[in-house]
């Protein structure tokens, strides 16, 4: 495969998580937990939202066999 400018740096790798809350301050902390927060609702509402449509398929066909 070839880049498509042969002579940019290198990516850079992320910071492992440790290292990353290491320098990061109360502020970027504290939206991080909210961020994180989110996702996670979002992620559980997702899960309500899946279980309810396999509810209703396991009404109309029967359920799985395990």
């Amino acid at each position: 495969m070839i880049d498509d400018d042969p002579f940019a740096p290198p990516a850079r790798k992320a910071a492992p998580l440790e290292q990353q809350l290491e320098l990061a301050s109360i502020d970027e902390l504290e939206f991080r937990i909210q961020k994180l927060k989110a996702e996670i609702a979002q992620c559980e509402e997702a899960i309500v939202k899946k279980r309810s449509q396999r509810a209703a398929a396991d009404s109309v066909f029967g359920t799985r066999p395990s």
